[in-house]
């Protein structure tokens, strides 16, 4: 990079402070961007993770472009390196806070369900029960698709009337239909990823 570009600081602090900071900076950006993209991608949304893919690119072109311009400064590479680690973690971090996408929530519980059913359906949740039989004897299983963000309330609820109950979630690629809180309608990311979806086709 140019120093002249920083006026009269001076040059030793550039060198060893401001530009690290700027490539450790862009770095956690660019893959910031690039954690996000993927998960858009898994999610269906082909209008964000291109346009996401396109700056998380030029972003790592420029900071690739500084470490390849000083190559003698070891602390560049340091700061490229925590940058991409550090990236790692925030995208995690800003996934979680959009809670983007629907799971479904599967659970199976030994005894009777329909104090835990109607506590989910007055909270206004689709649930499926299941009649089945476990290696205990018989058991329900609960089907419930659920936008992200509300699982951790459903959990909450399941801990309350069937602590002991086992259940696992996994991440649904597109959903249609279904019976869902009423602010789902039109705040939630199921809302707005069916319709990315339909743009993007």
């Amino acid at each position: 990079m140019n120093l002249e570009l920083f006026g009269n600081l001076n040059p030793t602090l550039v060198t060893w402070v401001i530009l690290p900071f700027l490539i450790f900076t862009a770095r956690i950006i660019d893959v910031s961007l690039g954690t996000i993209r993927v998960i858009f991608i898994s999610k269906g949304m082909r209008i964000l993770a291109p346009l996401l893919g396109f700056f998380e690119i030029l972003i790592w072109l420029v900071a690739i472009g500084q470490i390849l311009q000083n190559l003698t400064h070891w602390v560049n590479y340091v700061a490229y390196a925590s940058g991409f680690a550090m990236g790692n973690y925030v995208g995690m971090l800003i996934e979680n806070k959009l809670a983007l996408g629907s799971v479904l929530l599967r659970v199976i519980i030994r005894k009777e369900s329909d104090e835990l059913t109607q506590a989910l359906i007055e909270k206004n949740y689709g649930v499926t029960n299941v009649d089945a039989h476990g290696r205990y004897g018989p058991v329900q299983v609960m089907f419930m698709l659920l936008a992200r963000q509300d699982v951790s309330e459903v959990v909450d609820i399941i801990h309350k009337f069937s602590p002991k109950a086992f259940y696992s979630i996994e991440d649904v690629r597109y959903v249609r239909e279904g019976v869902f809180p009423q602010r789902v309608a039109e705040n939630s990311s199921i809302f707005w990823q069916k319709r990315w979806i339909r743009k993007g086709k």
